[in-house]
């Protein structure tokens, strides 16, 4: 039979971790549960409050201006993680690969991430008011003559900015995944005569899915409650075309005084967030055990 050790935890640790789990509950964990109690309220954010049950919860189920933003929420979300995705692939396949100053564009690419996003949209905003009309027009190029965010195309440019952020972390996890894959793997495929396309989607990509999924998890969760950017550039408009949930939430919320129907709104979203971070953690776990060998 064997001798089972027991492992004690040095009690240094639990003094170390009790205050962060204190500090977690106090800023994170109350402050959503008390969400939740007041989404079912018809509290403003003061005064007085009663209980309404499920009414900001049906309510929210048709509220017009709750489902256009939910609509361009989901479209952007979508198309921020193909374009990111993409992007953070090829950026990291070519710095994996035998180039100069690897190092350094490594570091350059990671710029980004580091700077804070309303620093990122303030810059952004200026170049698209200021630097890219002057540009066009000394082109002649018409498209250009104009500040995208005012027009129905403002989302494009908040598109473009979410990319050029996001893209490094991104092209982080993709890099770490494909350092990961033992060289004698190619050397095999090489004598088989794989190469190109073929050599990438047979063997590199299998061998990086799980770190497909999460940067997938990762992208969809984070675009969802885009804030920063869209309150940078557009603050949601022209008029409400590029409002997305967590900016309808601030706007209605706490400037509006619809504190518990937002609430209700915001429970919502988690709740579609969650939903859909599980299936894709279920679809990319599936997808990973295909390509098990």
């Amino acid at each position: 039979m064997k001798n089972i050790h027991k492992t004690s935890v040095n009690p240094v640790c639990w003094m170390m971790i009790l205050p962060m789990v204190v500090l977690f509950f106090l800023f994170h964990t109350l402050p959503f549960l008390q969400g939740i109690f007041y989404s079912f309220t018809d509290w403003k954010g003061y005064g007085i409050w009663k209980f309404v049950g499920l009414r900001n919860y049906l309510q929210v189920f048709r509220d017009p201006s709750i489902q256009s933003s939910y609509l361009f929420t989901f479209k952007f979300a979508l198309a921020a993680t193909i374009l990111v995705n993409i992007l953070s692939l090829l950026f990291a396949c070519g710095l994996n690969s035998d180039i100069y100053f690897r190092k350094f564009l490594r570091a350059v690419y990671f710029i980004p991430y580091i700077l804070g996003t309303l620093i990122i949209s303030y810059v952004f905003r200026f170049i698209f008011a200021n630097i890219v009309p002057a540009v066009g027009t000394a082109l002649g190029i018409s498209a250009l003559q104009v500040n995208i965010l005012g027009t129905e195309h403002a989302w494009w440019g908040i598109l473009i900015v979410t990319a050029w952020q996001s893209c490094a972390f991104n092209t982080l996890i993709y890099l770490s995944g494909l350092q990961s894959i033992d060289p004698d793997i190619y050397e095999a495929a090489a004598l088989d005569g794989a190469k190109g396309l073929y050599r990438f989607f047979k063997i590199t990509f299998p061998c990086i899915a799980p770190f497909f999924t999460i940067n997938l998890v990762l992208c969809v969760r984070g675009f969802l409650m885009a804030f920063d950017q869209i309150m940078g550039l557009t603050s949601g408009g022209p008029g409400t075309s590029t409002t997305t949930i967590s900016v309808l939430l601030y706007k209605r919320g706490f400037q509006g005084g619809q504190f518990a129907y937002q609430s209700a709104n915001a429970v919502m979203l988690f709740a579609v967030v969650m939903v859909i971070s599980i299936i894709q953690l279920k679809l990319g776990e599936n997808k990973e055990k295909k390509y098990e060998y």
